[in-house]
């Protein structure tokens, strides 16, 4: 059984939607035990239709694809964890989906249909416009994605993920983090020719401890891709700052693909080991956080959930669909936080090391609506951004909105 009501503390109350009590929601889920991605209809962020089965989570110890990076292995977190939300950063904001911390404090956000990106003022929450990343085709589930700053020699490029007219693509522009007043340079393409479609775009990218960019792409609407090492489409790619193949650490010599048989991946993070997990939309039955491995087979569409079968990685931990439909996903205080879609809550994936700890804890659940990205900031804290004006949710009051939280 997931447990489902965490402690909730609040300095500033900002709740907008009855919020579901602990009781209420450990009931509801003692029935349903994990989650999936969209429903075969629209196979969408959604996610699907209740189906039977069990959910005992899993978890294995595979290699690191950080291996070679200097590694320190947190203390176990304890087994119930507490969420403080403490304010409202930002309001107004449209179609919102990536989110890059800047180093004085501020941050970036991306909005998928206007194809813009904004920065926002970490003490008065003001917004303003730093620029309009040409060439985004926003449509469907695509549009202007994820974003993140580059690290090391890229340190001074804002990478992002988009949507263009042929393909979803990367590219890197020029930008002074430093300068509130600063706008984006000229985009140069990274990485291009990752399938496209109405859903299924995947878009989340970050830069790892190996100093390589990192990105989720989805299937694209086209089931066999995930399967076949010479697409882009269902993948979690592996490349240098300027988009070419790393020497080693792949799926083979001269590939960009770290692993494959991923249907929609959409959140990516680190953990304090270097460690990669990824979270990602099943179809009707099972969504899923997974711990990556070089060459890594996830299993789509053979395989959805923990199947326990010969060449595929089994999930480390899986929800039902009404539960979850995961995007965003961070690392802070030795625990996993995904960000839910369809589910309208945070859940904390408590590790010791690759294992649970305890089973995923859920907070916020139906407060704040549609949830895309959650980001660490540091230690103890998160920033939480909603999803209510995607053409799916319910948008109410100041949507959306970036929250500020203290977790443990």
């Amino acid at each position: 059984m997931w447990c489902a009501g965490g402690t909730v503390r609040r300095e500033e109350p900002t709740v907008r939607r009855p919020a579901v009590t602990a009781a209420l929601a450990a009931a509801s889920l003692a029935l349903t035990a994990a989650c999936a991605g969209g429903p075969a209809s629209s196979g969408g962020d959604t996610g699907g239709q209740t189906a039977p089965g069990s959910a005992e989570p899993t978890a294995d110890a595979p290699a690191s694809p950080t291996a070679d990076a200097p590694r320190t292995e947190p203390e176990p977190p304890p087994a119930e964890g507490a969420v403080e939300v403490g304010g409202t950063v930002a309001t107004g904001l449209e179609s919102p989906w990536g989110l890059a911390p800047l180093p004085g404090g501020d941050l970036l956000v991306s909005s998928r249909d206007q194809g813009t990106i904004s920065r926002v003022d970490a003490d008065s929450g003001e917004v303003s416009e730093v620029g309009t990343v040409p060439g985004v085709e926003p449509g469907g589930e695509g549009g202007l994605l994820g974003i993140t700053l580059g690290t090391g020699d890229a340190q001074d490029y804002l990478y992002a993920y988009f949507t263009s007219a042929s393909d979803n693509r990367v590219v890197r522009m020029a930008y002074d983090a430093a300068d509130p007043g600063a706008e984006l340079g000229a985009p140069d393409i990274v990485v291009r020719g990752i399938p496209r479609a109405q859903i299924h775009n995947g878009g989340r990218i970050a830069f790892g401890p190996d100093g390589m960019l990192h990105i989720g792409t989805g299937d694209a609407n086209q089931r066999g891709a995930a399967q076949d090492p010479d697409s882009l489409a269902g993948k979690i790619l592996r490349v240098q700052p300027d988009g070419s193949a790393p020497e080693e650490g792949n799926l083979a010599e001269g590939s960009r693909v770290l692993s494959l048989g991923h249907r929609n991946v959409q959140g990516l993070a680190f953990d304090g080991a270097g460690r990669l997990w990824a979270s990602e939309f099943g179809q009707n039955t099972w969504d899923e956080v997974n711990l990556i491995e070089p060459g890594g087979n996830y299993g789509w569409p053979e395989v959805e959930g923990r199947a326990g079968a010969d060449g595929f990685v089994d999930p480390v931990a899986q929800w039902r669909p009404e539960e979850a439909s995961p995007s965003g996903l961070a690392w802070a205080q030795g625990s996993l936080w995904l960000a839910s879609l369809r589910g309208e809550r945070l859940w904390r994936i408590p590790l010791d090391r690759t294992e649970l700890v305890a089973d995923p804890q859920a907070f916020v659940a139906g407060e704040y609506g549609r949830l895309r990205t959650v980001v660490a900031d540091s230690g103890d804290e998160l920033w939480l951004m909603t999803s209510n004006t995607d053409g799916r949710g319910t948008p109410e009051g100041e949507d959306d909105r970036i929250l500020k939280l203290t977790v443990q």
